[in-house]
């Protein structure tokens, strides 16, 4: 697929500083806004963001099917709603104006002055208005973990787990942007086997590694989605910090599965990164070992190479990297995820969220929850200020980043930041 904005010899008048996730050709999408101006659509380039508002108004956006309402929202829904083809157009006519051959907006010094803002002058909101969502478990190596710590060695994969890609229903109304704190979450733990669960805060808090994507509208409801056809249905992707309490998750889990566990809070990455931007990343997955049902087979590559990084930082402390690991890792792909989600006839609809599950490698250092890192708590992590984790403490701070990078092209999701304090 030959998209404008990916072409690897672009280069912008906008400074983008060394290293940066954020060069023309990623121009992601988020929501924000300033001491002076209401929430609006914004693109992000370097240490700047385009401001989509202040650059429909003065005409750069035109012979594009969106209106003022769709960029002067609290959301990128409306946007979304015009759906795959405009949203592509749009990041090409960006991409064409931001490019350092194209006089038509650098010149204009006022107009520049008017749509190009200071990251520090910027608050970020969450981008999506979420309806619905779903959480997969698509990571073979973080089931197998999982599998093994709390079931059977021998049998660690559940019989279905090779045929479909498992996943449960969330709670959207708990989906948070980077930068807001969460309070440890409280409920039902078990900790001596022998004798009844207690009510208290959880002390088994962990992240997990996610990455989620967002869905445009999809097909009514009775339809389906097939892999072929499901990347057009898919408008970008995050990072995913999917918080999970494990005490509480392990005593509430039989019969129907996560509950109180999970729904306390989720953190998602500020900035939308296309589909599209991350198409010149795409490679071959894990072999899928016995054969797939016909409706989740699939042709070409649909696997992406998304190196991402955990940090744990404890208050008044320095980072510490506790996991490095990679999307590629994924035994489920995007396609199939969303191929098993409609099969039935579900209506996918604009701004729905889907979650990856955790996402862990065949390395220790590649686990993406505390569970696996510190296996159940018999194997502390230790930090460099000398303190050790089991799990996550409070007013500990947990930092997801992720980027693709090939021919000298980083393209990336910026961070995921999270403070936890203590339960209320």
């Amino acid at each position: 697929m030959n998209i404008k904005a990916n072409n690897p010899a672009l280069k912008s008048w906008v400074n983008v500083p060394e290293g940066s996730d954020f060069p023309i050709q990623n121009l992601p999408f988020g929501i924000f806004k300033t001491e002076d101006s209401s929430t609006r659509v914004g693109v992000r380039i370097g240490d700047k963001v385009l401001d989509l508002k202040e650059l429909f108004e003065l005409g750069y956006l035109n012979n594009l099917p969106f209106t003022l309402t769709d960029f002067e929202a609290e959301f990128l829904n409306s946007l979304m709603k015009k759906g795959k083809l405009a949203s592509r157009d749009l990041r090409n006519r960006i991409s064409n104006l931001l490019d350092l051959t194209n006089s038509e907006l650098q010149e204009n010094t006022n107009h520049v002055a008017q749509v190009l803002i200071d990251l520090n002058q910027i608050e970020m909101s969450l981008p999506v208005q979420i309806g619905d969502y779903t959480d997969f478990y698509s990571s073979r190596e973080h089931a197998t973990n999982i599998g093994t710590m709390i079931r059977d060695p021998q049998n660690a994969l559940s019989p279905n787990w090779l045929y479909i890609p498992v996943g449960y229903h969330g709670r959207s109304s708990s989906i948070i942007v980077s930068g807001q704190s969460i309070h440890r979450p409280k409920g039902q733990i078990k900790p001596n086997p022998e004798e009844p669960p207690i009510y208290a805060p959880c002390r088994l808090l962990d992240f997990e590694l996610e990455m989620a994507f967002i869905t445009f509208d999809g097909k009514p409801l009775g339809d389906s989605i097939s892999t072929a056809e499901a990347e057009e249905f898919i408008f970008g992707m995050c990072l995913f910090n999917d918080w999970s309490a494990r005490d509480i998750q392990t005593w509430e889990y039989v019969p129907l599965g996560p509950f109180l566990s999970k729904n306390f809070a989720s953190s998602l990455s500020a900035w939308v990164v296309t589909l599209d931007a991350l198409e010149p990343f795409k490679l071959d997955g894990p072999i899928q070992d016995p054969k797939v049902l016909s409706y989740l087979e699939f042709e070409g590559q649909r696997s992406y190479d998304i190196n991402l990084e955990v940090s744990l930082q404890p208050e008044n402390s320095e980072e510490n990297i506790i996991c490095q690991s990679n999307h590629k890792y994924m035994y489920w792909n995007l396609s199939q995820q969303l191929a098993h989600h409609t099969v039935n006839g579900c209506n996918v609809r604009c701004g729905d969220l889907m979650g990856s599950g955790t996402i862990s490698g065949p390395t220790p250092d590649s686990y993406g929850s505390m569970m696996e890192l510190s296996w159940r708590g018999s194997k502390p992590l230790q930090l460099k200020d000398g303190s050790e984790r089991k799990f996550i403490q409070d007013n500990d701070t947990v930092i997801l980043r992720g980027f693709s990078s090939k021919d000298g092209i980083r393209v990336g999701f910026g961070e995921v930041i999270t403070k936890v304090l203590a339960a209320k």
